[in-house]
């Protein structure tokens, strides 16, 4: 039976970004064992704070893995490893972890196990196109996703734009490379058996305003300053009754984003809400508007996907891979021009046919992604090395 072990060590007890790919991976390969005729394992590092304090336990949501194989070094250690010292990683390996046919790395990077097929996924190439946009972990992917692009075997990207992007910037050929987009962590009915009061109460913010919604990490790729710009436009011009709802923790190089904001004539309307469980985020999406992401650069967009799938209408980049997930299904902009993203935004919140009309296609279109589907592209990419 083929052996996979995949990499866990992404997954933390407030998942974001990465880690929920990898929590939504796994727990799809898990159902999936028996159908396709392979056994799952995963890897796990803790993380550096916990290694220093001696706690090297695992977390509880992969109790229920039965194949779990721990490697005793946190991923800042492996990550020197890996660039300069690949051979003793390699060997170091043998000691923790069991044989396996197929080494799957999720956080740009994978091991070089000797006895083992190879892959990793690649999210995105923002190291390498928008250095400008980086934090400093960031900065250090890319010599690592090239030091192990030396001995891996299949590379996944979770777009055909990140594809195209492998191709030009790391001169990849494009048979090595499969595509295995994404999908909600919510599905349409998610809120409709929670306690919705109980939520709205946990919720800073006043539900009886009216709000035009974003949702995502604080920091510069996220174009947040050109939705401030937009929403100070809104203001003047037309008058709107609408706050800015801004929700996500702060990341990094966010001074600008907040300077904006505290510059804004309207600041008294925008309002930053940090980490919300995934509950709070859900109703903060269905009470919106509209929902507007002008990002200017993402490997998915999963944000644009979750919005869509639980009912709200769409304003986003017509840029990177962001017109894959939307297809028709919103209203698409220049990033670079705020006034059209302003006058996106009005179109939607003033017109009740188009915003039904947005609301039916974003369900639709949703309907089209799943974590199911997936899995199971992942899986065929991984039997493509057999």
């Amino acid at each position: 039976m083929l052996k996979i072990v995949v990499d866990a060590t992404p997954i933390t007890p407030k998942p974001s970004g990465v880690g929920l790919y990898v929590t939504n991976l796994l727990a799809n390969l898990l159902t999936l064992q028996n159908q396709e005729d392979f056994e799952l394992g995963i890897i796990y590092q803790p993380r550096f704070s916990n290694w220093l304090k001696g706690n090297l336990a695992l977390p509880e949501i992969l109790q229920p893995y039965t194949h779990q194989n721990y490697l005793p070094i946190p991923v800042r250690i492996s990550n020197i490893l890996i660039n300069y010292f690949p051979q003793l990683l390699s060997s170091y390996l043998k000691k923790y972890s069991d044989s396996c046919d197929i080494i799957h790395g999720t956080n740009y990077s994978v091991f070089p196990y000797t006895q083992s097929l190879k892959v990793i996924t690649i999210y995105d190439l923002a190291f390498l196109k928008y250095p400008e946009y980086i934090d400093a972990v960031a900065a250090n992917y890319g010599k690592k996703v090239k030091k192990c692009l030396q001995w891996t075997d299949l590379i996944i990207a979770i777009s055909e734009s990140t594809k195209r992007d492998i191709i030009e910037y790391l001169d990849i050929e494009p048979e090595k490379i499969w595509v295995t987009p994404l999908a909600s962590r919510y599905t349409p009915d998610y809120l409709s058996q929670l306690p919705l009061e109980t939520i709205k109460q946990s919720i800073n913010y006043d539900f009886s305003q009216p709000y035009i919604l974003f949702v995502s990490t604080i920091e510069p790729r996220k174009n947040i300053t050109a939705l401030i710009t937009a929403f100070n436009y809104l203001k003047r011009e037309y008058a709107i009754a609408h706050n800015l709802l801004l929700v996500g923790k702060k990341g990094w190089r966010y001074e600008p984003i907040f300077e904006s904001i505290n510059n804004s004539p309207y600041k008294q309307n925008i309002y930053h809400l940090d980490y919300l469980t995934d509950q709070a985020v859900a109703f903060c999406y269905s009470m919106a508007d509209v929902f507007a992401y002008p990002s200017r650069y993402e490997g998915f967009g999963l944000p644009v996907l979750e919005a869509m799938t639980l009912g709200t209408p769409v304003v986003t980049s017509y840029v990177s891979s962001l017109p894959e997930v939307a297809g028709d299904a919103a209203l698409t902009i220049d990033p670079n021009e705020p006034l059209q993203l302003a006058e996106a935004i009005y179109q939607v919140i003033s017109s009740t046919q188009l915003n039904q009309e947005l609301i039916l296609k974003g369900k639709q279109r949703a309907q089209q992604f799943s974590w199911q589907k997936t899995a199971q592209k992942t899986v065929a990419a991984y039997k493509a090395l057999l």
